[in-house]
């Protein structure tokens, strides 16, 4: 039997909440609100009212509430969980979407399950802290895991992190994204405009550090990195542009060559200027400021720590063991002594932002976002955007699992952003049975027909070229099978392909599907790469 085509009975109301305000997570809320403000959603982001994220908001046209928070757990957070349970009794959301550990930890205390909800680590908790505060954490995340329908991580490596630790839950991987039609690759007339702009000599080697001034991001390791870099070149230029707590502090501390741009609204011209940009940070989920360094056409050299180790490889930069400074110095050096090495990367790195579209983020969200929320919403999901190409499933890590089987093996629906298709027989696995399928990404809510013997069949064949916008999910009649939001304990996968025992989807080896429009085929990337940078 065909899979059913799910009737529009109004569209869902979602509240985001955040803390913090700046920085990726600030820019990222902001940009997935706004896209499902365009699907015809109600949406609106509770945050507290300083910094840059409000304002933005604005601008998008996303309405606002506010949340006063701190970033730190303390004795006010009781005061912001009576805060957050009148906003949520006035707006009366379908699903909620929590951002980063702060959000994760009152939100989940206060809702416990009893709305649908989204959490969105953006780097994990206990990364963040040290000594018996860093335990607290991880032991409230495992905790706290089965009250959220949905665990989304930014990367394989931030999944791979959550399982190491015993974070169990319905995990899936949906891939930061970049801007693409705001943040292209940036040729030798804008890199010379923006040098000219910001009073950087022409010639003058310069690595450029984008991010909060934060332990995290190791601003400290890269000037001490850069006292050995100056040694070999002392032409060379350090530009570090971002706010935080340590700025003051390591302003002082500076040697020549370094200039602290602080914080900035637009980026682009200092990616645009720079040769190489460097992220020396000592844990990441997966950072907006290197998938725009990539789509800017820039080396990356990056410590080489799971979300960061994603993106950076030989091809397009270096990935260096966290906390060497030596390492990341002779990182630097090197291309900032080879500029036509760092060019050569940067080209490198153009072509591979071209798999981390937002669009495709986007569409993978509200796909959780409804599949927690089942058959009760169904209007307004927009169409898909992934590029052609081949997708990646995501890689397991001890054993099988899938999104929807919390405690059992893996638990990940893979969200790849490497395009959309099947190159080989891939999938998931539950109770040691493989299931062949499409790493879900984009996938309009292609779905499978309900079960009517031992085994399950595709909604719609799947050959290349099929537009498959518009399908949904078939309720399945099989106990045990089951789609994330459909009330059906067992698996759920974003896209196609599950499997319970002894039952398998599985697609045909090389099928590969365009859904909707295409975004990366080889004329979007002449043009991606033809217009200039937007200064």
């Amino acid at each position: 039997m065909r899979a059913r085509r799910r009737e529009a009975v109004g569209a869902p109301r979602v509240l985001h909440v955040t803390q913090p305000v700046d920085g990726g997570v600030g820019a990222y809320v902001a940009a997935v609100a706004a896209d499902q403000v365009r699907r015809g959603w109600h949406v609106a982001v509770a945050c507290p009212s300083e910094g840059r994220l409000r304002p933005h908001l604005a601008e998008l046209g996303v309405p606002w509430l506010d949340w006063r928070a701190g970033r730190s757990p303390g004795p006010a957070d009781l005061a912001a969980g009576l805060r957050l349970g009148r906003l949520l009794r006035d707006f009366a959301p379908d699903a909620v979407h929590l951002h980063s550990a702060k959000a994760g930890l009152v939100g989940r205390a206060v809702i416990r399950g009893r709305i649908p909800t989204l959490f969105q680590p953006h780097g994990w908790s206990w990364l963040a802290a040290r000594g018996p505060v860093a335990g607290m954490a991880l032991a409230w995340e495992r905790a706290a895991a089965r009250w959220a329908g949905v665990l989304v991580c930014v990367g394989e490596g931030e999944t791979a992190t959550a399982l190491r630790h015993d974070v169990r839950g319905n995990l899936v991987i949906v891939r930061n994204g970049v801007d693409l039609r705001r943040f292209r690759p940036a040729g030798p007339q804008e890199r010379a405009a923006a040098r000219a702009r910001h009073g950087v000599p022409e010639f003058a080697p310069l690595a450029v550090c984008v991010g909060r001034v934060t332990r995290q991001k190791g601003q400290d390791l890269l000037l001490a990195a850069w006292e050995l870099v100056t040694k070999d070149c002392q032409a060379a230029r350090l530009v570090i542009v971002g706010d935080g707590d340590l700025l003051e502090g390591l302003r002082s501390q500076a040697g020549p060559g370094v200039h602290f741009a602080g914080p900035v609204a637009d980026p682009r011209s200092w990616y645009a200027a720079a040769d190489v940009v460097v992220l020396p940070s000592r844990w990441e989920g997966l950072p907006l400021t290197a998938l725009e360094a990539l789509a800017t056409g820039r080396a990356l050299v990056a410590s080489d720590v799971p979300g960061l180790a994603e993106v950076v490889g030989d091809r397009v930069g270096a990935a260096v063991p966290a906390e060497d400074v030596e390492a990341l110095a002779g990182a630097l050096l090197l291309r900032l002594a080879q500029p036509e090495l760092a060019a050569a990367e940067g080209r490198a790195g153009a072509l591979l932002a071209l798999a981390y579209d937002d669009r495709v983020v986007f569409d993978a969200l509200a796909e959780h976002t409804l599949g927690i929320l089942g058959s009760a919403c169904g209007t307004g999901f927009g169409t898909s955007t992934a590029p052609t190409g081949t997708a990646t499933a995501g890689r397991s890590e001890g054993g099988g699992g899938v999104a929807g089987v919390p405690g059992e093996g893996v638990g990940v629906a893979a969200i790849s952003t490497d395009g959309v298709g099947v190159s080989e027989a891939v999938g998931v696995t539950v109770a040691e049975t493989p299931a062949a399928g499409v790493a879900g990404v984009g996938v309009t809510g292609l779905g499978v027909a309900e079960p009517e013997v031992a085994g399950l069949d595709v909604a719609e064949p799947i050959v290349a070229g099929l537009d498959v916008a518009g399908l949904d999910v078939a309720e399945p009649d099989v106990p045990g099978v089951g789609v994330p939001g459909v009330g059906v304990p067992g698996v759920g996968v974003a896209g196609v392909g599950v499997a319970s025992a002894g039952v398998t989807v599985g697609v045909a080896e090389g099928a590969g599907f365009s859904i909707a429009r295409k975004t990366a085929d080889e004329r979007g990337f002449i043009e991606h790469c033809q217009t200039p940078c937007e200064q």
